[in-house]
């Protein structure tokens, strides 16, 4: 299935490298990736792949609470909600 991942934050060092880390972790395949850093703060777009093996709400709770270690949000979402939330 997949995943739209969000992470924003202050900018700091080793954003990108954790989270891709617990990524990998998790058996989450990064597709596509976009960071951007405005005014000090970092936001990062993913598109992932998740393998179905896995507990989709695990993972979900297990981003969210490394966030919390990075001090940044991190959030992840079914690609097709995220999709049907932006439609115009």
């Amino acid at each position: 299935m997949r995943a739209i991942v969000t992470v924003i934050g202050q900018d700091r060092t080793g954003i990108v490298a954790g989270v891709s880390t617990r990524l990998a972790e998790l058996d989450v395949n990064i597709i596509d990736i976009s960071q951007t850093i405005m005014d000090g703060f970092f936001t990062m777009n993913m598109v992932v792949e998740v393998e179905e093996t896995g507990s989709f709400s695990d993972i979900k709770a297990n981003l969210e609470a490394f966030g919390a270690t990075l001090k940044v949000d991190i959030k992840i979402m079914n690609e097709a909600i995220f999709e049907a939330m932006h439609q115009l």
